[in-house]
């Protein structure tokens, strides 16, 4: 069956149509074309012939004219529109011409980094030439690591790699340096925050080195929708970009189906799980044959889904591989076999986590399940458009949780339909990263007088305080570094967060024990906890030790009827106040430093099918220790003392909520860079109190800068909540009436009101 008759069918489904709130039908697109730039080298014409290009879709005609008249360029189009060539054709024929020209591409994952070259080789082979192209990350064996600095002609990378693999060590790289001539940047979007204020150091940084070494590279960019697609790249790249966001590739006719799974106690208004739900709708996909990819929020959702839909295809020796799970923590391996199995059509469904979000070709697939709402506009639609072919029909499902901002998104189809996606943010200039990098700069080349860094002169102020600090050395005009130690490898560019990964080790063949998977530390404690039951690939293990020290999990194959799910708990004590106001309406604003504590202190054991829970377990790890900087706000006793205490709690919920909108509004950061919470009665003040903390350790000045900018935060908080059409509460604002209740947002601008005074 094709995705056309089962949209018929569905239609005619009484029992299916009575919990879809909206059918939205989005109709096909016509290619449009654009002339093929003479100036390209004339050898890369009939080999895209040869593989089916006859014609270039008018962004690629577009943004190629750009970029051969030497101007840096954005390309802002949908998912498979073809992007790859807006830079991958220039580049080839600059190098056809001058075999001495470089290119540095630049990917925020090794998955896509492997995935890209992969294309770049098949076109470079079938134009027979001798065209080096090479991966450099921590994977790169050590011997092939010369040949990669001295005969790449595209060195192919990760921001990670740049900046401590590559700029600390520019002089192995003289020939890259001295011949740059492109730098790529895909998935930008992606470059928000920390990541991105980062990753726009690391360029200015790069920018240098080209000036020192005599070239002035272009610069091609590539991104998914965003609101501010030509900001984000001026901002990381400090050079004006031409934009080129109309698309001209085609696309199939797109169903988008909202879908709310139905009540089954009125009463409690309480309705079936999502993950039911979800399984259902990717069953009947499979069972009709139709290729489906299905994201769910949580690597444990993943993995039951993925047992699930296994369970429905295993053949009579129990096989099931057209149905694969894909999530972070699988061995490389694992994933590109599942990439490769996706390319080929050898596998049926996949279950993912926002892994596969990214511009990975994974062929083009007919259905897309959104198990729950991702969070942000911006992903639900890259998630969407992983579905689709370019004149095929495709079939978009978005089954929403009981969460209140999935009943929001689902009782409101048109905010999701119409609203546009979110900004990218991120702040180069933030103190704490710019004095980082800065260290780096200046290990990799001396400053001299006058020098600048990115747009503007390298502050004398920095310059001083390093000089104080007998980290730099000043000597006939010049800044020279003096310190022993590598500041490279102090920074961290995704976070501040060292983050060591656990190895997970299979025992259940005690003569050959085997790695199957990684974590990340944070996740252990979740996931990895003793008597825990870890899934891999829908198989069960059970966790029989932790080995908290060695960075290692034991885990045995186990065939239970249950899963199980940990609760973490998280608590703020304070260490130091740094700044302490008193306010006019009464209530305090403090700024200061606060230890972050995560616990894991119980397990639940959750059965297959029924999602009841049959019993609990403890959890004995240590805990997770967190310092940052933290501002908070009292509320003034007198205000406080006018609600009842759910009154109060739903209010200071609203507030919370708002100001999670703000602050990365106005501190220019990435929304998970910054937690905003809220205490009833809080162990640090004894009092009601809304907290704003850095979300790293040390912090990045974000709480600083709230705090200097604090009035400006809550009358922006109130002007949201004041000027929002919605008479209580939406996720726009205070948040939606299931999560703040009826009285949330009117008591939130009381609150708020009364701060500001």
């Amino acid at each position: 069956m094709n995705v056309d008759q089962l949209a018929d069918r569905l239609r005619q489904d009484p029992l299916f149509m009575e919990n879809v709130v909206r059918w939205e039908v989005m109709e096909a697109k016509s290619a449009q074309y654009g002339p093929y730039p003479p100036e390209l080298d004339e050898r890369i014409r009939p080999v895209l012939e040869r593989r089916g290009v006859h014609q270039l879709y008018s962004h690629q005609s577009e943004a190629i004219r750009h970029v051969l008249k030497g101007r840096d360029v954005c390309v802002v189009t949908p998912t498979a529109s073809g992007k790859t060539m807006c830079y991958n054709l220039p580049v080839l024929s600059e190098i056809l011409r001058n075999d001495d020209a470089r290119a540095l591409y630049l990917f925020p994952t090794k998955a896509l980094s492997a995935d890209q070259v992969s294309e770049l080789y098949e076109l470079i082979e079938e134009m027979g030439v001798d065209i080096k192209t090479y991966t450099y990350d921590g994977d790169t064996p050590g011997a092939a690591r010369k040949a990669v600095r001295q005969a790449g002609h595209i060195v192919v990378t990760n921001p990670d790699m740049l900046h401590s693999g590559i700029l600390p060590h520019h002089t192995k790289w003289v020939k890259l340096f001295e011949n740059l001539r492109y730098i790529i940047i895909d998935e930008i979007h992606t470059y928000r925050g920390v990541f991105g204020s980062n990753l726009a150091n690391v360029l200015r940084r790069l920018l240098r080195l080209c000036e020192f070494y005599g070239s002035r590279p272009q610069f091609i960019l590539c991104s998914a929708t965003i609101a501010n697609p030509k900001e984000l790249a001026e901002t990381l790249t400090g050079r004006d970009i031409t934009l080129v966001d109309k698309s001209g590739a085609p696309m199939g006719q797109r169903h988008f189906v909202f879908y709310n799974p139905p009540v089954i106690n009125r009463q409690l208004g309480i309705r079936k799980g999502v993950i039911s739900e979800a399984r259902a709708i990717s069953g009947m996909l499979l069972k009709n044959g139709i290729q489906t990819i299905t994201f769910a929020r949580s690597r444990l959702t993943v993995e039951v889904l993925t047992k699930y839909l296994k369970d429905l295809v295993r053949d009579p020796l129990g096989n099931a591989g057209r149905v694969r799970g894909y999530r972070g923590g699988y061995l490389p391996t694992q994933r590109r076999e599942i990439e490769r199995g996706l390319r080929a059509g050898q596998i049926d469904a996949v279950i993912s986590t926002n892994a596969l979000e990214l511009g990975i070709d994974i062929g083009a697939l007919d259905a897309c399940v959104l198990c729950g709402y991702p969070g942000t506009i911006a992903s639900a639609w890259q998630q969407a458009g992983r579905a689709g072919r370019r004149k095929g029909t495709s079939i978009v499902f978005f089954v929403a949780s009981s969460a209140a901002v999935d009943q929001y998104i689902v009782s409101h189809p048109d905010y999701f339909l119409k609203k546009s996606p979110e900004n990218a943010l991120l702040n180069p200039d933030n103190l704490y990263i710019l004095l980082a990098h800065f260290k780096c700069a200046a290990f990799e080349l001396p400053f001299e007088d006058g020098d600048s860094f990115g747009n503007a002169p390298a502050p004398d102020t920095l310059m001083d305080y390093l000089e104080e600090e007998h980290i730099l050395r000043h000597v006939d005009g010049r800044y020279h570094w003096s310190a022993e130690d590598f500041p490279a490898s102090e920074i961290s560019l995704r976070s501040a967060r060292a983050e060591e990964n656990f190895i997970i080790i299979d025992v259940t063949n005690s003569a050959a024990h085997r790695v199957i998977g990684e974590m990340d530390r944070y996740t252990v404690p979740m996931l990895l906890h003793e008597n825990a039951i870890y899934m891999h690939e829908a198989r069960q293990y059970q966790v029989e030790k932790l080995d908290f020290d060695a960075c290692k999990a034991f885990i045995r194959q186990v065939d239970v009827g249950y899963y199980t799910d940990a609760d973490l708990n998280v608590n703020l004590s304070l260490l130091d106040v740094e700044k302490e106001e008193q306010r006019p309406s009464g209530g305090m604003l403090m700024l200061g430093e606060v230890k972050v504590t995560t616990l894991v202190t119980m397990f639940k054991k959750i059965r297959f099918d029924t999602h009841e829970t049959l019993g609990f377990g403890h959890v004995r790890l240590p805990e997770t220790e967190m310092h940052t900087t933290a501002v908070w706000w009292t509320l003034p006793d007198a205000l406080a003392n006018q609600y009842e205490s759910d009154t109060l709690k739903n209010g200071m919920m609203a507030v919370a909520n708002l100001m999670r909108i703000v602050a990365p509004l106005y501190l220019m950061c990435a929304p998970q860079d910054v937690v905003v919470t809220y205490h009833v009665k809080s162990p640090m003040t004894d009092k009601p109190t809304i907290i704003l903390y850095d979300n790293c350790p040390g912090g990045v000045g974000l709480a600083h800068k709230a705090c200097s900018m604090q009035e400006m935060l809550l009358e922006k908080c109130l002007q949201i909540a004041q000027d929002c059409p919605c008479p209580h509460g939406c996720p726009s604002c205070a948040g939606p009436v299931g999560e703040i209740g009826l009285d949330g947002k009117k008591t939130a601008v009381s609150i708020l009101k009364e701060l500001i005074r």
